[in-house]
């Protein structure tokens, strides 16, 4: 019986990097969606919410593109990631806008 001894190799760190933009991007939405139940789950609210979302993510994303293509070239994963990033941060802006309107601030 053979057995191969060598171990599965481990994910690249371009890998890690995608796949941690790609969920980043997928909870900036969530907030999105989110923030569009939040005040009272209509068409409108869920429509608005969702264009907001890519309009963001074109405005923001373009930039962060541009910058990445001008200073990391060689690394579009990170590029990913920083967008990514930038959405969940605003999403997590967007989710919690209802409470701060409810409490009066």
């Amino acid at each position: 019986m053979i057995t191969s001894s060598t171990a599965a190799a481990p994910p690249s760190t371009g890998r890690l990097l995608r796949w941690g933009g790609w969920l980043l991007l997928g909870l900036g939405l969530l907030g999105h969606l989110y923030a569009a139940h939040a005040m009272g789950g209509s068409l409108v609210a869920y429509t608005h919410h969702v264009l907001g979302f890519g309009l963001i993510l074109l405005v923001t994303g373009g930039l962060i593109a541009g910058l990445g293509y001008w200073f990391w070239r060689s690394r579009p994963a990170l590029t990913l990631l920083v967008i990514g990033l930038v959405q969940a941060l605003l999403g997590l802006w967007v989710a919690l806008e209802p409470f701060r309107v409810a409490t009066g601030r």
